[in-house]
């Protein structure tokens, strides 16, 4: 069954030397991209938020669900943020789970 999971998060730091900072980001992913044997993936598609006149574009693939109980998953990523400015950043997010409120 297709379905798509919001997410929310914060960068960590980058430019530690000359201008520290991190970024901001939520959305909602794509549908199911089945991957076999009952699994799936999603992508993650948006961009921070401004910091300095500059954005960052996330554009990855989620790793396959996590079971957190009463048929809930959620779905994990570990990446970089896409260049901007001469650097990039490091992120780690976990989904919120699908249908909250479903049965």
């Amino acid at each position: 069954m297709t379905h798509v999971h919001e997410f929310l998060g914060s960068t960590k730091l980058a430019e530690l030397e000359e201008d520290p900072h991190n970024h901001r980001f939520a959305g909602v992913s794509g549908q199911v991209i089945s991957i076999g044997n009952n699994h799936h993936v999603h992508d993650i598609i948006t961009r921070t938020d401004f910091y300095e006149d500059h954005f960052h574009e996330i554009c990855v693939r989620s790793e396959q669900e996590t079971n957190v109980g009463d048929g809930k998953h959620v779905h994990f990523v570990h990446r970089m943020t896409e260049e901007a400015e001469n650097h990039e950043h490091e992120f780690l997010v976990a989904t919120l789970i699908q249908d909250p409120i479903g049965d």
